[in-house]
C-alpha cells in the first residue's frame, strides 16, 4: 500500500466512525457515505473508493469497532456479498 493509499484508508476509517457517531445507537450507514465524505472532487469520482471503504469498513469489523449487516443482521465481512451496511457493534 502506498502512503497515499495508506492515510486514504486511515481517513475512510476515521469517517466511518465520525458518521456512525453522529447517528442514533443502532443506525447503519452505507460505504458510500464515506466514500463521498472523503472523496475531494466533483461528480461521481467518489466510486472510485466504493471498494476501499469496504476494505475500512472490514477492518473496524477485525477491530471489533463495527459490524457489516446485510438485510439488518450481522454477516462475517468474507461472507458479504450485495450491498452491505455498517454500524457500531451493539
Amino acid at each position: 500500500m502506498t502512503d497515499i493509499e495508506d492515510r486514504t484508508a486511515r481517513r475512510l476509517e476515521r469517517t466511518i466512525l465520525e458518521l456512525l457517531g453522529r447517528r442514533r445507537p443502532g443506525a447503519t450507514i452505507c460505504p458510500s457515505d464515506a466514500a463521498r465524505a472523503v472523496y475531494e472532487g466533483d461528480g461521481d469520482g467518489w466510486r472510485a473508493l466504493m471498494e476501499p471503504a469496504r476494505a475500512a469498513a472490514r477492518r473496524l469489523v477485525a477491530a471489533g469497532e463495527v459490524e457489516i449487516t446485510q438485510a439488518g443482521r450481522p454477516v462475517e465481512p468474507a461472507e458479504a456479498r450485495g450491498p452491505i451496511r455498517i454500524r457500531r457493534v451493539l
